[in-house]
């Protein structure tokens, strides 16, 4: 195609002079490109998730603003388990379920005037991995991220309480602005240059679209693992197997797609702990060897 014409790899000499790394971050034999929904950071899969940011084992990651927001929320508060079937007005009343608003609030907006202040009112960025960086706390999956130079995208970044912070935010001083552009260019980006690309998705929705059309990008990723209970029959793209995304070019015809009918937060530590973590234990011993 033309696209793929124009994203012929450079020349050496040339590939130094672009800037074809955005993030600062090493490209890697596979850039592996890891998506969460929100629910995943407040049902068990936080530290999972930590465990391959904190160790480098995963390159991008996408999620939703509630997949940053309760990452930091839970640095600040003590978290409980409650009934399940709890009704929403008893929960109410008792005050049971402390609202995330005003959890953050005393917290993130001194953190966002100390970042935006000194670049003007239409400067600066709201950067999950940056927030990681103010929490400062090694519990927090954004905190390693930084560490580690890991991109962290959230398309609907204003779709939480973070929205209502930086909703409440932008009177406090007007002017701000969210660049998502500039981050779509960012994550396409680190697709179309990747020697190779793998593509975790837990769950559906917009992280699974985001990844996947960045894939689009360089014809296809060479590999895929969905895990989510989503079904097909009702069109939704959460429920779609991985031949749709092969029928767009966003998984590669000859790659081995693997969608796994699950609960993620069973299955997924159990998938982690079979691969991933091999390959970290394999380091140590190796270590240790040596």
């Amino acid at each position: 195609s033309q696209i793929a014409a124009k994203l012929e790899p450079l020349g050496e000499e040339e590939e130094t002079r672009a800037d074809l790394n955005p993030c600062r971050r090493q490209p890697s034999g596979c850039t592996i490109f890891l998506g969460f929904t929100s629910n995943l950071i407040s049902s068990g899969i936080r530290e999972t998730i930590r465990y391959l940011v904190q160790h480098n084992m995963v390159d991008v990651l996408v999620t939703t603003a509630g997949g940053v927001e309760e990452d930091l929320i839970k640095c600040l508060a003590p978290t409980y388990v409650g009934e399940f079937s709890l009704r929403g007005k008893s929960g109410n009343d008792a005050l049971e379920v402390k609202n995330a608003v005003f959890v953050l609030s005393p917290w993130i907006h001194p953190a966002m005037i100390l970042f935006l202040w000194p670049l003007g009112p239409a400067g600066g960025e709201v950067d999950p991995a940056w927030l990681g960086k103010e929490m400062n706390n090694p519990e927090s999956v954004y905190y390693w991220a930084q560490k580690n130079n890991i991109p962290v995208l959230s398309p609907a970044l204003t779709d939480g309480s973070l929205g209502d912070m930086i909703f409440f935010h932008s009177y406090k001083n007007p002017g701000l602005v969210l660049d998502i552009v500039e981050d779509l260019r960012l994550i396409n980006t680190q697709a179309i240059f990747a020697k190779k690309t793998g593509m975790i998705i837990l769950g559906g929705g917009l992280v699974k679209h985001h990844i996947a059309n960045a894939n689009l990008m360089r014809n296809g990723a060479d590999y895929a693992v969905y895990v989510n209970t989503a079904q097909e029959f009702d069109g939704s793209d959460s429920g779609a197997r991985p031949d749709e995304a092969v029928s767009w070019g966003k998984i590669r015809i000859d790659a081995k797609p693997v969608k796994v009918y699950a609960d993620a937060s069973l299955v997924f530590p159990l998938l982690v702990a079979e691969t991933f973590a091999q390959k970290a234990n394999a380091f140590v011993l190796e270590k240790q060897h040596d």
